[in-house]
């Protein structure tokens, strides 16, 4: 039954879909900032709805360029031929530790992010996942990404287990931000998603994504702001 919902969870339609991201932060101080994320995807352009998280987090800025997170969420996997289509392929409950360096080279922003995460899914009960991603920004009118400031984004992020098959997803994304002020950011771009089954059965699909970002308060924080997901 696991492997049968595990190729549920792994199918995909053909054509590109959309990925529609929106996350909040809050900066309370230089030490202690919350954030909050919700994700919508479809199979194809704004149809064949199949996937649905929301999560939310607490995370600690260390002096240096080192923060960490403490987060949880919901993560809801549906049908992939229909809006919402039940039964699910799989309902999920996570909790991820998460920490993140960052360094500049140049102009060029720098994130390192490694993340644990505990998962507690439907379709093949308690597994680990450890996630690596590197993330590399580019403001293009300013030195800085501050208001009124465009800039490139490009990650490679990395899925693996401890359990067979190891390797388990890729995601690349290149995408072009707009900050609009000190609020708010957009971010849009093409993901390609690579993901690896427990049957192995590999499947690949692109996305458009579209980021909207919202920050307040983060110069309590003292650092320079590198606009991206969440996810």
């Amino acid at each position: 039954m696991a492997i049968c919902m595990c190729l549920h969870a792994n199918a995909q339609t053909p054509g590109l879909g959309t990925w529609n991201v929106v996350s909040t932060k809050l900066t309370f101080n230089k030490k202690w900032f919350v954030l909050a994320e919700a994700q919508l995807r479809s199979q194809q352009v704004m149809d064949n709805f199949n996937y649905y998280e929301y999560k939310a987090g607490v995370g600690y800025n260390f002096p240096t360029s080192i923060s960490v997170l403490f987060a949880a969420g919901h993560y809801a996997t549906f049908q992939p031929d229909g809006n919402f289509k039940k039964p699910f392929a799989n309902d999920e409950y996570r909790i991820w530790q998460q920490l993140t360096l960052t360094n500049n080279i140049g102009r060029v922003k720098i994130e390192h992010r490694y993340r644990l995460e505990q998962r507690f899914t439907s379709y093949a009960g308690y597994r680990n996942r450890f996630r690596y991603r590197i993330n590399a920004l580019i403001p293009l009118n300013n030195r800085e990404i501050k208001s009124k400031t465009w800039y490139t984004s490009a990650f490679n992020e990395f899925f693996v287990t401890n359990e067979s098959p190891y390797f388990e997803q890729n995601r690349i994304f290149l995408g072009l931000g707009y900050q609009f002020n000190d609020k708010f950011t957009i971010l849009a771009g093409f993901v390609n998603r690579f993901d690896h089954s427990l049957t192995f059965v590999p499947s690949w699909k692109y996305y458009f994504q579209t980021n909207l970002i919202f920050s307040f308060d983060e110069f309590k924080s003292g650092r320079e702001r590198h606009p991206s997901s969440l996810d």
